[in-house]
């Protein structure tokens, strides 16, 4: 039907298919759902408005649409242990302004990671919304291992007096200590708020530490390690939720899309099956070993390790720029992203640092060999070597392993 309808956006879409067919995905914060997710999406809810929440709506019509939201909920709430979910957000930063406007309000005070440490833009940047809306402090890592300085959040908590912590970041690889967040916090009678945008998907298989039970507010992705559609979610303990939903509707946004709420749904629904939790064993694992193995040829590597998805290669002793490593990667079939590592000397467009992630290639069915091909292209590209002539390699991995 596109094809015929329209076949300018037709040829892009099938374009798309086939680059990610044709090429690997190394992007931390990129996956391949399921096609049940996808057809999900596309179902006929995305014409369906439906302003508010189940059994509150301000338009007829929403039977269906309640439904589907409540399922969502049900599922993520068992998911995650939590006791209550709000799965409207349309993204992870959407997420992130509504729980600090509910909870710390214009001007508020709050406390995140700092962008150039491994935060995230919706964590108090400047130039972001959450920088301009908010009183922002911003806490980093340690010089010497690159791990969250617990001694400087307490420092700046107890200084900056936050309504609201945040713990959580974008390229940070290691697993969180929420309950020392937790009792900073409290310290200073501040709320946490958990980010887990990176690592939902191991925290719901319950191979990374969870902050459910520690944290006031869980914000995440839906789309990254937990391999659902494009989207956002929030959990909240029981006595903030209202507070919360608020901050959502009507505050953040209007009509929730339907179809990506489906699609939740189905990815909560596989996510709660015992296969999931073997997927994210193994994505952990590739993880590891795609760390070890580039460390072995002598990359430094952000935390000399990971516990997550993750891998923040340091690219200095190499010689060559994040920017440069991406456009060679592109050449050889690899999506992989520049990103700025702690004390980045260079601009963020072109950076001393590259972020990889073994979600999505996990997701294609590869093993640990296949990895190890993968850092071997990766250090080919590092050193040099012309892109083409890795090409071969990731198309034959790309044939071995299609797309689910």
């Amino acid at each position: 039907m596109l094809r015929t309808q329209d076949p300018e956006v037709a040829d892009w879409l099938m374009r798309e298919d086939r680059r990610q067919a044709d090429s690997l995905t190394l992007i931390a914060s990129e996956n391949h759902c399921s096609a049940a997710v996808r057809e999900a999406c596309q179902s006929r809810i995305t014409d369906k408005y439906a302003e508010g929440y189940p059994g509150r709506r301000y338009y007829g019509g929403c039977e269906v649409a309640d439904a589907i939201e409540l399922v969502a909920k049900q599922r993520a709430v068992e998911l995650f242990g939590a006791e209550e979910a709000n799965v409207q957000p349309h993204s992870g930063t959407t997420a992130n302004l509504a729980v600090l406007l509910a909870l710390a309000g214009p001007n508020g005070r709050i406390l995140g990671m700092a962008l150039k440490s491994g935060g995230h833009l919706s964590h108090g940047y400047d130039k972001s919304h959450s920088g301009m809306i908010f009183m922002a402090a911003q806490y980093g890592v340690r010089a010497d291992d690159g791990r969250i300085d617990l001694d400087e959040v307490r420092r700046l908590a107890k200084e900056h007096q936050p309504m609201v912590i945040i713990a959580g970041g974008s390229s940070y690889p290691r697993a969180i200590d929420y309950a020392a967040f937790a009792g900073i916090a409290k310290e200073v009678g501040a709320l946490l708020l958990a980010d887990i945008a990176h690592p939902a998907g191991l925290i719901a298989a319950a191979v990374m530490p969870s902050p459910i039970g520690h944290a006031d507010v869980v914000t995440m992705t839906t789309h990254k390690t937990l391999r659902g559609p494009r989207g956002g979610m929030i959990l909240a303990k029981r006595d903030i939720a209202k507070r919360i939903n608020s901050a959502v509707f009507p505050g953040a946004q209007g009509g929730p899309l339907m179809h990506q709420i489906a699609g939740k749904a189905v990815a909560f629904g596989e996510a709660l099956r015992p296969e999931f939790k073997s997927y994210q064993l193994r994505v952990k694992e590739h993880a590891a070993l795609l760390a070890g193995h580039l460390r072995e040829y002598g990359l430094d590597i952000v935390t000399g390790g990971t516990d997550s998805h993750i891998v923040l290669v340091d690219l200095r002793k190499a010689d060559v720029t994040g920017a440069q490593v991406e456009e060679r990667a592109l050449v050889a079939g690899l999506s992989v992203n520049k990103n700025a590592i702690p004390g980045d000397p260079r601009p963020p467009m072109i950076t001393s640092g590259l972020r990889l992630g073994t979600a999505a290639a996990t997701t294609r069915g590869m093993g640990c060999d296949e990895i190890r091909k993968i850092g071997d292209v990766i250090l080919g590209l590092i050193r040099g070597d012309s892109p083409a002539a890795h090409h071969p390699t990731i198309q034959a991995l790309c044939n071995a392993f299609p797309l689910p």
